[in-house]
């Protein structure tokens, strides 16, 4: 039970690990715990669209795709240049002394490999999250937004998700909420 508790433990780290990133965006303020909730939603969403795939291992992997981070930290491209994490030895560790350890690297190793449907609309849905969050920051002025897009559209695997990109990038981040122009604006009923 203490390594289920500290794998638990280890999990909520997450909610205080920086989206590194966004600090070239002019933010830093996104934690990869946001990013994974958003990307299981996601995940749900292509895999709900798909069909086919096995919207389960989606939503696992979708959900333990960043893990290592707690340990690790997130690197982004620029520190990928400079910084190479351990992998192996990340994955032995967080995964040695749980019982569903086994479960948990087969995910992670799944998600890496993006040979299977399942982990290329989980990938897919990772690379989602960033395109929502860049379309939102290009939604409030953000200049470099953009050029960023042009990218994480490109790593895109499946029609799916290109799709969904492309309506993503036609929609106004903020319609959802202020789509409805009536008095309730004005009176609140």
């Amino acid at each position: 039970m203490q390594a289920i508790a500290n794998f638990l433990f280890e999990a909520g780290m997450l909610k205080r690990t920086p989206r590194s990133g966004f600090q070239f965006l002019g933010s830093g303020a996104e934690s990869v715990a946001e990013h994974v909730f958003r990307t299981a939603c996601i995940g749900f969403v292509l895999a709900s669209m798909d069909g086919g795939a096995d919207k389960d291992r989606i939503l696992r992997m979708c959900l333990f795709h960043d893990m290592l981070e707690a340990r690790t930290g997130d690197l982004n491209y620029v520190n990928k240049k400079y910084v190479k994490v351990d992998e192996e030895k990340t994955i032995r560790e967080l995964t040695a002394d749980v019982p569903f350890g086994a479960e948990l690297e087969g995910l992670i190793r799944e998600f890496g490999e993006q040979k299977t449907p399942e982990s290329l609309i989980a990938h897919d849905a990772d690379q989602m999250e960033l395109i929502l969050a860049l379309k939102e920051y290009k939604d409030l002025g953000s200049r470099y937004a953009d050029e960023w897009l042009e990218f994480a559209l490109k790593r895109l695997k499946t029609d799916t998700a290109r799709g969904l990109a492309s309506t993503i990038l036609e929609t106004d981040s903020s319609l959802w909420w202020f789509s409805d122009k009536s008095d309730w604006w004005i009176r609140g009923k």
